[in-house]
């Protein structure tokens, strides 16, 4: 067994427990749920005995996570969430990772420096966007409203309706939380916007 190997095994035991505890569960709770003594439970925790992947699978279910979750192993090279910048639409974008999120959303923190669309080149989408201004003022055009949201307000609309984002009076951050369909339309192609020609859906 390498070094590492102990190490990741070390790491799930730690996770194993962690998770238990965080649910407010004995150990009977969890083999209740995973089907698993109390007594395998307690020397899979302590490390006194080996951890089988029969045994990784019903405890991955009962905890709430997956098994790639559970016996993944530390990575620092994906740690540090580095910018996207955007020239042309004005745009610098910071993005959690969409292939590990479970709920298939996005959040994402975005430096806009260009106003709001003119009311034809706004885009729509299914389901609803929410973001939150961290500094500057947001420009919110709905359809032919236009909403100034500004620092530490939040916003919460249909996109259904056209709509997009852009700063006013100056650079604008803002925090953002994003559907599977909101991410085509407002980030950069990098992220998975839509083609050419359709780059100004929106912001």
């Amino acid at each position: 067994m390498t070094q590492d190997d102990v190490d990741i095994d070390a790491l799930v035991r730690r996770r194993i427990r962690a998770l238990r505890l965080s649910r407010g569960w004995s150990l009977d709770n969890l083999a209740a749920r995973s089907f698993l003594s109390p007594s395998t439970l307690s020397r899979i925790e302590t490390g006194s005995r080996r951890i089988a992947l029969d045994q990784l699978v019903p405890l991955a279910r009962a905890l709430g996570t997956t098994l790639d979750q559970l016996v993944e192993g530390p990575n620092d090279d994906d740690v540090v969430i580095h910018p996207e910048r955007d020239e042309r639409r004005g745009m610098t974008v910071w993005t959690l990772d969409r292939e590990r999120n479970p709920f298939d959303m996005t959040v994402a923190r975005m430096r806009i420096t260009e106003p709001a669309p003119a009311t034809d080149e706004l885009g729509v989408h299914a389901g609803r966007d929410w973001f939150m201004v961290l500094s500057g003022t947001a420009e919110l055009r709905l359809g032919d409203r236009l909403i100034l949201v500004e620092a530490g307000h939040a916003a919460e609309y249909s996109t259904m309706i056209p709509h997009a984002v852009g700063a006013h009076g100056g650079p604008v951050e803002v925090l953002l939380l994003l559907s599977q369909d909101a991410q085509r339309t407002h980030l950069p192609r990098a992220q998975g916007a839509p083609p050419a020609g359709d780059e100004r859906s929106g912001q």
